[in-house]
């Protein structure tokens, strides 16, 4: 049976991705980022949180308004009783009776005084609705980074696909080389067999950046609610590299608007005004309410009776077997834990700042450097393989500069990539792009 050469069989298998790539649609990473926006359940759930806090001030607020309540009923009454004699007429009356009746009314109550609870429930209502919306924006911009690290991570994936591909035309052209110098009496079979395995490296190189490439645009395709994959469009924009920040200012900008700061900080006065409402509670409260009716029977032909009523009410709650107690201690304790939280927040979001800032110079760095060195691998592969071709050279010395080649094209994609991640990780923490 006749074997099938190593580059056509992998090219074979290299044929179904590519495929099923070209049919993937390209999507930008403005419009990547809004839909996943509406489709992540942490921003939906963090757009939720905003509503539900809105309308948990707005009862907070409406608890200074009386309550109003309006009621109406109908009846109909029956009463069995023994037969009687009419002591006049002499005739025999029925002791059972029916009497109907109709009612409605109107009442309202007023909290007067709350032992000053409604405001220190209004003041926990605004901080949560500061700190949902605090929330919901650490919510897009840590979703922004997600989507934007995927995004990445398939563009940086086709990259690498097609820098393996280059790879691989390389070895072909140099395969080819050696078989001719082989057949010339110039070159030794050895030199064919190291050509043959390098290619075949290449392939295998080319293949698992294949699947690379189909595993980053699956995940960017679920990220943004879309079945299949999604190509990352590419930008020139993305690899202008921003001049050296200024990382004193940058740090304080962060103390101050970084998302995740803001919304701990927030949570940890909704947590001091609860505290305060718990209190509350030690104090009495005074209630004003009214209330009309108006009622008619059948006895008097459904007359409407007006009814009128005035009350002020005073109530103090002296014991209650310690649950106020206990709602002060667990509002105390909350506290205490939301007041650790924006303080680690704060630390938190400082440690990554600085890892980041390092990241981002030493990616400026890296990225100069690897650019010069594929300057140079290119060069120095263009002499090697002049120098072979002579005679000057060995195929180890060809191969070892070419991979030295291929190594130098991965090191500037990996560069560039390290560098935007760290970029977008700097606007992340700070609620901003650079």
């Amino acid at each position: 049976m006749r074997q099938v050469p190593l580059a056509v069989a992998l090219g074979t298998l290299l044929l179904a991705p590519g495929t099923a790539r070209a049919q993937a649609r390209s999507i930008t990473l403005a419009d990547a980022i809004r839909l996943s926006e509406r489709v992540q359940p942490g921003v939906v759930r963090a757009t939720g949180a905003v509503t539900t806090a809105a309308a948990e001030r707005r009862s907070a607020m409406g608890s200074y308004l009386p309550s109003v309540t309006a009621s109406s009923s109908a009846s109909d009454f029956y009463s069995e009783g023994p037969s009687r004699v009419d002591p006049v007429t002499g005739q025999v009356l029925s002791g059972s009776n029916t009497n109907r009746s109709v009612s409605t009314s109107l009442s309202a109550s007023m909290d007067l005084f709350t032992g000053f609870r409604r405001g220190a429930e209004n003041r926990a209502a605004k901080a949560g609705q500061t700190a949902a919306e605090a929330s919901l924006v650490d919510a897009r911009f840590q979703q922004a980074l997600a989507t934007t690290n995927q995004f990445f991570n398939a563009l940086a994936a086709a990259q690498l696909v097609k820098v393996r591909q280059a790879s691989v035309r390389r070895a072909e052209e140099q395969l080819k080389v050696s078989v001719n110098k082989l057949l010339a009496g110039s070159a030794t079979r050895s030199d064919t067999l190291r050509s043959r395995v390098t290619l075949g490296s290449a392939n295998l190189d080319l293949i698992q950046a294949g699947t690379a490439l189909a595993t980053a645009e699956a995940e960017l395709a679920r990220l943004v609610g879309e079945p299949g994959r999604l190509q990352a469009a590419d930008d020139s924009t993305f690899y202008q590299v921003v001049a050296p920040l200024d990382t004193v200012a940058i740090r304080t900008e962060a103390e101050a608007t970084s998302p995740l700061v803001r919304s701990t900080m927030a949570e940890a006065d909704a947590a001091r005004a609860g505290l305060s409402a718990a209190k509350s509670a030690y104090w009495p409260s005074l209630t004003l309410g009214g209330s009309t009716s108006w009622n008619a029977t059948g006895a008097n032909d459904y007359e409407l009776l007006n009814q009128r009523q005035l009350t002020l009410g005073l109530r103090w709650n002296l014991f209650d077997r310690f649950d106020r107690e206990l709602s002060i201690t667990q509002q105390s304790a909350d506290l205490d834990v939301a007041d650790a939280s924006a303080a680690d927040a704060r630390r938190e979001v400082a440690s990554q700042l600085t890892a980041a800032l390092a990241q981002l110079d030493a990616a400026r760095t890296q990225i100069d450097i690897t650019e010069t060195s594929v300057v140079a691998a290119t060069e120095d592969l263009r002499v090697q393989q002049e120098r072979y071709r002579l005679g000057a050279s060995t195929i180890v010395d060809v191969l070892s500069s070419q991979e030295a080649l291929n190594q130098a094209e991965v090191d500037v994609v990996v560069a560039r990539f390290t560098y935007l991640r760290a970029k977008a990780q700097i606007e992340a923490l700070i609620g901003r792009t650079l």
